[in-house]
């Protein structure tokens, strides 16, 4: 392991990840909202919102998928010494991170009728994030939100399946968006 993986987590981890938490949280209670986060410095490829994703939701029982551009050594250990998230296939996940062109929705758990809540939740690198593009509908916007998303068609597929489905958070840079599977998107 090499020294880089342990420089980078939370400073004062108590206060930062409790913070970090409510903006996650935010983020997924109010689709499309964008939070800007601070306290993780993962090595690269993986940007500071993904980096303060996975030391605030990942832990030894959360198991993790990493896109083949992030799977890493440096990040891999970095992970491994932070959150201590075993690395898994997509099938096993229940985070995974990685960019929308290599995370392949059908490879993730969606839940069953009885635990709807045994799904992936995707961390997707994006080169940008901006409150434009699709529009969002329901539990937590008032009417309508605008989020920038890689595409459109997946996302309704995913809506259709409620109960079941994915959910999202969306980085780039030092911001984070979230998008539940029970967000209607047109």
């Amino acid at each position: 392991m090499e020294t880089i993986a342990l420089d980078g987590g939370f400073g004062d981890a108590p206060q930062e990840a409790a913070c970090a938490f409510r903006k996650v949280l935010s983020t997924l209670a109010r689709p499309g909202r964008i939070e800007t986060v601070a306290g993780a410095a993962p090595p690269p490829p993986v940007s500071v919102a993904a980096g303060v994703v996975l030391l605030t939701l990942c832990d030894p029982d959360t198991p993790l998928h990493l896109g083949p551009s992030r799977d890493q050594a440096a990040v891999r250990d970095w992970i491994r010494f932070h959150t201590g998230a075993p690395l898994v296939s997509a099938r096993e996940a229940m985070f995974a991170l990685g960019t929308w062109a290599e995370l392949n929705l059908d490879d993730f758990l969606i839940g069953t009728p009885e635990y709807p809540d045994r799904s992936a939740t995707l961390i997707v690198e994006c080169d940008t994030l901006s409150g434009a593009g699709a529009s969002l509908r329901g539990p937590g916007i008032e009417t309508t939100h605008t989020l920038s998303l890689p595409e459109i068609d997946a996302f309704q597929r995913n809506a259709a399946l409620y109960p079941l489905g994915l959910d999202f958070l969306f980085t780039c840079a030092d911001r984070i968006a979230g998008l539940p599977r029970s967000t209607r998107v047109s």
